[in-house]
């Protein structure tokens, strides 16, 4: 079964490059904003990974975040942050809330895939009780 993506982006042209990049790997869908992502989130939905533009209408990326990171259910997800700016202290705020990724817009598909790939497919690590002392 295929890894699910959510991409979430205001932006019609970077959600169908998304889709149509990223679905030739895994399962997509697209969400116009983060209160969108979130009716689509809150029906049940689970996907392995989100990507998130930061600035959007009725909830921009920062927000959804926040929303997610507090949540008992969706915490865990990774997410990747895909941005037109990053100013200032950008990437370190979405750190501290939670990001597992940063990209700045324009990016290279392939290595927004690298990122996606990595973070899907990284192990836990998991040390044994004598490392632990």
């Amino acid at each position: 079964m295929k890894k699910h993506i959510l991409i979430i982006d205001d932006d019609l042209g970077i959600r169908s490059l998304l889709q149509f990049y990223l679905g030739r790997h895994y399962t997509v869908t697209a969400k116009a904003n983060g209160l969108q992502a979130m009716l689509w989130l809150e029906k049940g939905n689970f996907p392995s990974l989100i990507i998130v533009d930061v600035n959007m209408p009725e909830l921009g990326g920062y927000e959804f975040l926040k929303l997610i990171r507090s949540s008992g259910f969706f915490q865990d997800i990774p997410t990747v942050i895909l941005t037109g700016s990053d100013e200032g202290d950008t990437r370190e705020n979405f750190y501290k809330e939670g990001a597992n990724g940063f990209m700045t817009k324009p990016f290279n598909p392939n290595v927004l895939l690298s990122q996606v790939d990595s973070l899907l497919h990284a192990t836990p690590l998991i040390l044994s009780n004598a490392e632990v002392k």
